[in-house]
């Protein structure tokens, strides 16, 4: 209740519990870390028409996997469902400076020259990033990444700034997580104002792919991965 108009709050508040539990968990008889963790405390919080637990303490309640925050049913826009409904590919992108932004949004086009594109907030520091310098990165990020994602997206807290944690390689088009499957380096073409975003066009003038992981996706407000 005392975080029901203020998600953002709510958020940095859960992530400093999630934390806090990682360390309690690795002090406990050596326990790992629960690959979990994430999901249980910010998953269900992260996102607008996700599953967030409601408490009733009156007796014999129960709990109810509904969101007090969420738009009801008969009110969604079935275009924000059908988007919902799409898997999406989770990258981060980055530019000189540094700035970095989530963006599940990614698509390559292959030709001569080949082209990315995507959908990127206008108002972000990414993009006055990429405007002045005209370039930028993309590196598809992976399970292990999902806190990364979340701080890049602004609903995980990031003291220091979004770069000050982490293992990072410097290239020409912006710094990359040094654990990432891989990166391409992006020439900025043209942007557009497209719905309620920016459509970004590029042209891919580097690939480095290190190795084939297993990618990060975007589904219905929650982060998800390929099962076989």
């Amino acid at each position: 209740m005392e975080y029901r108009d203020d998600r953002t709050a709510l958020l940095v508040y859960l992530g400093l519990l999630m934390a806090e539990a990682g360390d309690q968990l690795a002090q406990l008889n050596g326990q790992a870390r629960p690959a979990d963790l994430h999901d249980r405390f910010l998953g269900w919080a992260r996102a607008r028409g996700g599953t967030m637990f409601h408490v009733n303490h009156e007796p014999g309640a129960e709990i109810h996997h509904t969101d007090p925050f969420a738009v009801p049913a008969g009110q969604r826009s079935p275009v924000r469902r059908l988007r919902g409904r799409l898997a999406a590919p989770v990258t981060l992108w980055t530019a000189p400076g540094p700035a970095g932004l989530t963006v599940s949004s990614t698509l390559v086009a292959e030709g001569e020259p080949d082209r990315l594109l995507g959908l990127i907030d206008p108002e972000s520091d990414l993009w006055a990033a990429v405007e002045e310098a005209g370039r930028f990165a993309v590196c598809p990020l992976g399970p292990p990444h999902r806190q990364l994602a979340d701080r890049f997206a602004g609903l995980f807290p990031s003291p220091g700034g979004l770069f000050a944690t982490g293992s990072w390689t410097d290239t020409p088009y912006g710094p990359i997580p040094a654990d990432g499957g891989g990166w391409a380096g992006c020439r900025l073409d043209t942007a557009r104002e497209y719905g309620w975003g920016l459509l970004v066009e590029a042209t891919i003038e580097a690939v480095d792919l290190v190795e084939e992981t297993a990618p990060l996706l975007h589904y219905r407000g929650r982060y998800r991965e390929l099962t076989d």
